[in-house]
């Protein structure tokens, strides 16, 4: 019997919990059944660092052989309890300037797994909302440092020096409680031509029911990472398919219960982008999507 260990720096939702499926699917197609030959052990965070930590510890308590990791808090967490266990990731920006990995070909640690972005990303969701909504003159950037600390260092400056190219004043809005969120939206949309862009973040995750409504009451477009959270309700997404990556980390763990030390397995950077486009969010906000955008659309609903 073998021992895994799952911290899920977000909250058990419909859509995280279907891709986590398909990570035990992908394990039990490579031989590895829970309460045959593995035990699983899940903790969920709901994106609060306390909980991470200390459910870091509980996972490391546990003497796992390796533990998949969602987030860049879980994994700084893990490693703040211990520097050996095995550990495989997603969802993360900046494996290496998190300290994670000593470089994507090799980690030269106890970490590997699989990045979501690159730091162009930045310009791009600014493209991507100055396309969907021309009218736009300043954009925030909003994001929460203590579940999202590579932002400052990864997204920032390009968003920053990205923006004079597209005619907009970059913001910065840092949030840290539900009440920030509600604050700094309402203090961009004091001013007409106010846009949003919201970073990967796990402090976002949990509260983007929140911010879709903010965004619809005060009517301003927003850009977001990932395609659920547009089908969800928000008005474009532009991002990697971040379930697409879940069966992969189930090779990785595989490989490494077979022998493979994280040190040797590069961390993967993404291939592919897909854009996401709510049709029925545009026409609430009274934007007019152009054909051409349209037809660059990985995905368009109704």
């Amino acid at each position: 019997m073998r021992r895994i260990g799952i911290l899920m720096g977000v909250a058990d939702d419909a859509e995280t919990k279907a891709w986590l499926v398909t990570f035990n699917q992908r394990l039990e197609q490579l031989g590895w059944q829970s309460g045959r030959n593995l035990q699983i052990d899940e903790r969920w965070t709901a994106g609060d660092p306390e909980r991470n930590q200390r459910f870091a510890g509980e996972l490391i308590a546990m003497q796992p052989d390796a533990v998949f990791a969602f987030s860049s808090v879980a994994v700084a967490a893990l490693q703040r309890e211990n520097r050996s266990v095995p550990i495989v990731f997603t969802a993360i920006s900046d494996p290496v300037g998190s300290g994670f990995a000593q470089s994507l070909a090799r980690p030269g640690g106890n970490a590997t797994g699989f990045t979501n972005f690159v730091p162009t990303m930045a310009a791009k969701w600014l493209e991507v909302l100055k396309e969907i909504a021309p009218q736009v003159q300043h954009a925030a950037l909003l994001f929460n440092p203590q579940t999202a600390p590579y932002v400052s260092e990864y997204y920032r400056g390009p968003f920053e020096a990205a923006a004079p190219a597209f005619g907009v004043r970059a913001i910065v809005a840092v949030v840290g409680e539900m009440s920030d969120i509600e604050a700094a939206m309402t203090a961009l949309a004091r001013e007409p031509g106010g846009g949003l862009v919201v970073p990967p973040d796990n402090f976002s995750y949990v509260h983007r029911k929140m911010i879709f409504a903010l965004a619809a009451r005060h009517r301003l477009p927003a850009v977001y990472p990932f395609r659920f959270m547009a089908r969800e309700g928000g008005l474009v997404s532009y991002g990697v398919d971040l379930g697409e990556t879940f069966p992969r980390a189930a090779e990785y763990i595989n490989r490494i219960l077979g022998g493979a030390r994280p040190a040797d397995l590069p961390v993967q950077a993404p291939t592919k982008f897909e854009l996401v486009i709510n049709l029925k969010t545009a026409n609430q906000l009274g934007l007019s999507v152009s054909p051409t955008l349209l037809a660059r659309a990985d995905e368009v609903i109704e």
